[in-house]
């Protein structure tokens, strides 16, 4: 033992010297050079959330594609150790190439895109060109809500978690909310009364004239927003809105309160507009489309977990033929905390605490299908339809039992059995003919509704949705 340590420590010098020589070594520097511009470049690329045809894009290409030729040209003279080091600086590039280029072109990322073209064409015919060829821009509700299908649709874009993929798609939706917002703004306005009579005080004319400007700057905003405003930027606009409250401060509206109320809803309008000039950087932050770290998220995602826990209960329950087990008024008091998470605007927020929302509202009405099934005293007189329909519903039940505590995917045969045998109740629903009677013609909607729910049901939990 005491001998074998001296030896030790006479071959660990020349270890050292060795491992010392191969770092000074030219070829070693220049690949130390190469992983320090490697490590500079990499946070750009991992948070790169831009087409292959973004000038940044282009950029890193080119940039990755110099250090990959950079450290192909370094001599390596042979030497294991410093191959062995070139190999690694070369994957570690190439990584980059490729993790750039995958979410350049990921499909995801190319649907994102095909959905703010399409915002932004919306936004253009009617908004943008009707002002700027000197005509009325066509905002009203049905611009509202198409701006807000498409949001919806944008939500339901997956990422598979990727940072850049997500830091595009809350880019985009935070844009579009806050087109979404000043249009809304707009419609809310145009049902105001109108501005005040010039000859009602002098300080009135110039108010008025300020509001014109608020109205080209809204039209302006929005193509800001949208990317269709090539020579404006955010600063510019901001200091226009800015100078406007400083002209609307100025003025003299002493003693008379229809006047001081008129302008403040003028300087409400201008500083509703300039809250969304803050854009530019927006989406940098992780914090901001890591919806993981939100706090509304973690308390939805703790309210589902306590639905999960009662959602086994009732099942377990069923399965044993207990119907007393029926925790509703505690699944009332969570449909209640839901209604209370403060969603911030963020639609991927509002699309979480809706599904949040369903799953609740699917085991109550299991619950109350289950106790109207116990209680259930058919009559002597009751008609055969609508005892048929009762069949379906004993039959739905079980169904859906089995979709509230399906935890699967589609491509699974228990899946598919499952759509079918809902499917199959329908067209027994569709058979039922009512022969006039006003009950059954109910029930059997009823029965529909329940069953379409049910396939809703089981299609949300399996469409792999994300934040």
């Amino acid at each position: 033992m005491d001998h074998g340590g001296p030896q030790h420590q006479q071959q660990h010098p020349m270890e050292q010297q060795q491992q010392s020589y191969h770092q000074q070594h030219p070829a070693m520097m220049r690949l130390y050079e190469v992983q320090k511009e490697v490590q500079c470049l990499g946070p750009q690329v991992c948070t790169f959330s831009g087409l292959q045809n973004d000038r940044d894009y282009k950029r890193l290409e080119r940039e990755l594609t110099r250090l990959l030729l950079d450290v192909d040209q370094v001599d390596t003279e042979g030497k294991p150790e410093l191959q062995g080091a070139r190999k690694r600086a070369a994957q570690e590039v190439e990584g980059l190439l490729r993790y750039l280029e995958e979410n350049g072109t990921h499909p995801s990322r190319v649907a994102i895109e095909d959905l703010s073209n399409e915002a932004r064409q919306l936004v253009d015919d009617r908004v943008v060109a009707p002002q700027r060829s000197g005509g009325v821009a066509e905002i009203n509700d049905e611009l509202v809500d198409a701006l807000q299908e498409i949001i919806l649709r944008l939500t339901q874009v997956k990422t598979e978690g990727r940072v850049p993929l997500r830091k595009a798609r809350y880019r985009a939706l935070t844009r579009l909310c806050a087109v979404q917002d000043v249009v809304e703004g707009r419609t809310q306005q145009q049902t105001l009364s109108l501005p005040l009579s010039g000859e009602t005080h002098e300080a009135v004319n110039r108010i008025n004239l300020v509001m014109v400007k608020v109205s080209v700057a809204r039209s302006q905003l929005v193509a800001l927003l949208m990317g269709l405003s090539g020579r404006d930027s955010c600063a510019h606009l901001s200091r226009i809105l800015t100078e406007m409250q400083v002209d609307l401060d100025a003025l003299d509206v002493s003693g008379n309160a229809a006047i001081r109320n008129y302008r403040k809803q003028v300087v409400e309008e201008i500083n509703g507009l300039l809250k969304h000039l803050d854009l530019e950087g927006e989406g940098d932050e992780t914090r901001r489309y890591d919806l993981g770290q939100n706090n509304s998220i973690r308390e939805i995602e703790a309210v589902r977990a306590h639905i999960s826990h009662l959602r086994e209960g009732v099942l377990r329950h069923c399965v044993m033929g207990d119907v007393s087990f029926r925790p509703k008024a505690e699944l009332q008091s969570l449909l209640t905390h839901l209604d209370q998470v403060d969603t911030a605007k963020n639609p991927c927020i509002r699309e979480a605490r809706r599904r949040a929302v369903v799953e609740v509202q699917a085991i109550i009405t299991f619950l109350d299908l289950r106790e109207a099934l116990s209680r259930r005293q058919p009559g002597p007189s009751e008609h055969p339809a609508h005892r048929s329909v009762w069949l379906v519903l004993g039959s739905l039940s079980d169904l859906q039992a089995q979709a509230l505590g399906f935890d699967g995917k589609r491509v699974d045969k228990s899946y598919i059995l499952l759509e079918e045998l809902l499917t199959k109740q329908l067209l027994a629903l569709d058979a039922v003919d009512p022969q006039g009677d006003e009950t059954t013609k109910m029930a059997r909607k009823q029965a529909v509704k329940f069953a379409q729910n049910i396939l809703n049901y089981l299609d949300m939990k399996t469409d792999e949705w994300e934040y």
